[in-house]
């Protein structure tokens, strides 16, 4: 009932999260408020989306379950609202996309670990939840998705996955989801604030 509980919190605080993240590339590239609920909304809800077609989850959730709509398009307003206050601070938009990294990876992993996937499988189903929506952002934003060419995202999300079967079967459930999530969050703000990046092949060109 608890980990029931601590599921959904993640949830809303990973759709806000990520809902804020997507709004604000919106910002960054002059879009209307449509652009800001467009990007908003798919950042926070696409990941889940893909995750569930891929486990044949049907209808997604996160097209079927009207709160979580309305959660990531009132943060979407929100913040086009509120947007020349919060756009003043440059990198305030790694913050909220840190939190919906780390809390939709233990989502993703709790999803497959919970249908009886292997362990390769929740590893690639935690990376797809957390980092998908941002993929849908960056392209719908013109950008190449920064999951493809720099920093430490996906891994750290993937990484969650591994972390969150190790807490389950030592801690259980809640301990899995809250533990996953405040790792990969660490481990992202630590990417950012030491350059950590992956390995990438020079070009001489």
């Amino acid at each position: 009932m608890i980990a029931d509980l601590v599921l959904d919190v993640l949830n809303y605080v990973g759709i806000v999260a990520f809902a804020v993240s997507g709004a604000l590339k919106a910002g960054e590239k002059g879009m209307d408020l449509l652009g800001f609920i467009v990007l908003g909304f798919s950042t926070a809800l696409a990941g889940g989306i893909i995750r569930d077609v891929l486990l044949s989850r049907l209808p997604p959730v996160n097209i079927t379950y009207l709160p979580y709509q309305l959660t990531a398009i009132s943060a979407s307003v929100a913040t086009f609202v509120f947007y020349d206050k919060v756009s003043r601070h440059r990198d305030v938009v790694l913050y909220p996309d840190a939190v919906g990294l780390g809390a939709f990876a233990a989502i993703g992993a709790d999803v497959a670990f919970r249908a009886g996937l292997n362990p390769l499988a929740v590893i690639a189903m935690a990376a797809i939840t957390a980092a998908g929506g941002g993929v849908v952002r960056d392209v719908l934003a013109a950008e190449i998705p920064v999951v493809l060419r720099r920093e430490v995202y996906a891994t750290a999300a993937a990484i969650g996955g591994g972390i969150y079967m190790l807490l389950y079967y030592s801690l259980g459930r809640g301990p899995a989801l809250l533990g996953t999530t405040a790792i990969v969050v660490a481990l992202r703000l630590a990417s950012l604030r030491y350059g950590w990046e992956l390995p990438r092949v020079k070009n001489t060109a």
